[in-house]
């Protein structure tokens, strides 16, 4: 198959990008600059000189080569608003393929730190937190597309995690190092349901090659509260734990660090297991507590 993905330079699109090639596939991959172009060309993958602003035709272009688009890009969210009508325009009554790479995020709730018992399947409506609301127009439009003669689809995972990553693991352990303890918002019973990255690529694999037009594909292998996760690196590192108030959590973390920090967003991956078969096969994501590159950033 010819994949065109954009975002190949990124945390996901790159995992997926490099395993896709390895499969087999013909892939090529958005590049803005030389730099990303020659990272690209190592790797095997075709470099597209193109990005999601003034070149953004050139991205379009790209994608009615292929035989199918995966959009895994970090995009601002005018650009990535704009990227996704161009595409859904351009790919009408194609039958090509369009997967989105979104996350749950879209639906996760500000709780300051408590639990919350809301949990949401793939089908299961929702109220968008406000400051992804282009996030959830961009689904609408991706999964609209399927009426249009697009085989387009969405993955939403929960919080990813893996090499490079830097999600809430990486963030308590940053902490220590503004702090001098491993730190959580409030009562630190918030949960982001979480799940690796090679069981994302392996469901964006699935949703390429079996994925129904229209479909929306959940990826999750488990959650663990926030205090739970500061109280593990506490224990590697050897300090104590810490509550923030909100306040306090934007000093350590930035304003949306703080918010993402302090909220809860949990998911079944329902469709994602009887539609395409997918099942995680990493689902402990404390195994990381303890990698070097982890603590270094708490000195």
């Amino acid at each position: 198959m010819d994949i065109f993905v954009i975002g190949a330079t990124g945390f996901v699109g790159g995992h997926l990008a490099r395993h896709l090639a390895a499969e087999g596939h013909t892939v090529t991959g958005l590049a803005r600059t030389a730099a990303a172009a020659a990272t690209l060309r190592a790797q095997g993958i075709t470099p597209v000189a193109a990005d999601l602003d003034a070149r953004r035709p050139d991205a379009v272009a790209a994608a009615l080569r292929a035989d199918a688009v995966v959009y895994a890009a970090q995009a601002a969210p005018d650009q990535e608003s704009a990227t996704v009508q161009d595409l859904v325009r351009a790919l009408a009554g194609t039958g090509r393929t369009l997967v989105f790479l979104s996350g749950s995020g879209v639906l996760m709730q500000r709780t300051a730190g408590a639990w919350s018992p809301d949990v949401f399947a793939e089908r299961d409506p929702f109220t968008p937190e406000p400051l992804a609301a282009f996030r959830k127009a961009a689904e609408d439009a991706v999964l609209a597309a399927a009426g249009d003669g697009v085989r387009s689809m969405v993955v939403r995972p929960g919080l990813i995690w893996g090499p490079g990553d830097h999600g809430h693991v990486s963030m308590v352990y940053r902490s220590v190092a503004t702090t001098g303890a491993a730190a959580y918002v409030g009562p630190g019973l918030n949960t982001y349901s979480h799940v690796h990255i090679d069981d994302v690529t392996r469901l964006f694999t699935l949703a390429l090659a079996g994925g129904r037009a229209g479909g929306l594909y959940h990826a999750v292998a488990g959650e663990i509260p926030n205090r739970w996760i500061a109280e593990r690196v506490a224990a590697d590192l050897g300090v104590a734990v810490r509550s923030l108030t909100p306040g306090e959590a934007a000093g350590v973390w930035g304003e949306f660090g703080a918010l993402i920090m302090a909220a809860s967003s949990r998911i079944r991956a329902v469709d994602s297991r009887r539609e395409l078969g997918w099942h995680p096969e990493r689902t402990d994501m404390l195994t990381m507590i303890g990698e070097a590159r982890l603590r270094a950033l708490s000195a």
